[in-house]
């Protein structure tokens, strides 16, 4: 059901439903809906709000999602390939299990969601921002947080393959048993994060970054030595 300041609330809708709302020509408001397996492929939704609405399995591949904003959304195995998120605001969204491969995530920002499992390889994320977001089990290789500030992220168990963490502050963080092979943590301030797992044959990633006492502690324990 709509209005005429184009709010869409509740009930299901399909490709064709969402086409004939972007023929109006103005950004929609989409609140409760149903879209679980829609086909929105190629879609442009720029601007759009998308409010409580479940997109389980839904299909965003190659979609313009310029400016959008989405809140409390459910996409389990939500298809973003290729999508453009540029500027984007995500909130308390849960897309677990989803798909951002080759996503344009320039500026985009994800507060206080739930992307475990997702595939972010290879995505374009230049100034993307996350902060208290569950990325447990994520591949995000190569991704660069270049000086940031991440706020209660737990990467637990991520792909961090090779993803630029230089001069980044860690504030209760996770990068617990996370697969760092070849990452930048160079001037990083990792006292605040969770190192658990960490071998020392790993130590050498942390060359020029910061750790604290306990966390060093932590890491020649391996060696059957007591640090006090």
């Amino acid at each position: 059901m709509g209005d005429a300041a184009g709010r869409i609330q509740s009930g299901v809708l399909t490709r064709a439903d969402i086409t004939a709302l972007i023929d109006t020509g103005r950004p929609q408001h989409l609140v409760d809906c149903d879209l679980d397996e829609a086909d929105l492929a190629m879609l442009d939704l720029s601007g759009w709000t998308v409010e409580q609405c479940t997109l389980r399995r839904a299909d965003l591949s190659g979609a313009r999602l310029e400016r959008s904003i989405w809140r409390s959304c459910r996409g389990a195995f939500a298809n973003f390939l290729g999508s453009d998120l540029t500027d984007a605001v995500l909130t308390s969204c849960d897309f677990n299990n989803g798909v951002f491969r080759k996503a344009m995530l320039t500026s985009a920002s994800f507060t206080g969601c739930k992307l475990t499992g997702v595939d972010l390889s290879e995505a374009k994320a230049m100034d993307v921002r996350f902060a208290e977001t569950l990325l447990i089990g994520a591949k995000l290789p190569s991704l660069s947080f270049h000086k940031a500030s991440l706020n209660r992220i737990d990467f637990s168990q991520a792909d961090l393959r090779k993803c630029d963490f230089r001069q980044v502050v860690f504030n209760e963080c996770s990068l617990r048993d996370a697969n760092m092979q070849g990452a930048r943590f160079e001037g990083a301030d990792l006292r605040d994060a969770d190192l658990g797992g960490l071998r020392l044959v790993d130590a050498g990633l942390f060359r020029g970054a910061t750790i604290s006492r306990d966390q060093a502690g932590q890491m020649l324990a391996e060696l059957g030595l007591n640090v006090r």
